[in-house]
């Protein structure tokens, strides 16, 4: 039981190391990066389609 305890902290350990260095695009080179990573703003405005349609309403 003592082993398995460890051996369950060691993965724990190793997951959150892994998820650290991704979410800080430690992966970007293999393909592997957050999503919105590469993305600025000025980016995201060009992908809009036709923006000058958005209402902003007050709630009923």
């Amino acid at each position: 039981m003592r082993g398995s305890g460890r051996f369950v902290l060691l993965v724990l350990v190793l997951a959150n190391l892994g998820y650290f260095a991704w979410s800080r695009g430690s992966f970007a080179a293999l393909g592997f990066q957050p999503a919105g990573f590469g993305e600025a703003e000025p980016h995201r405005v060009e992908l809009q389609v036709r923006p000058e349609l958005l209402q902003i309403r007050k709630a009923p």
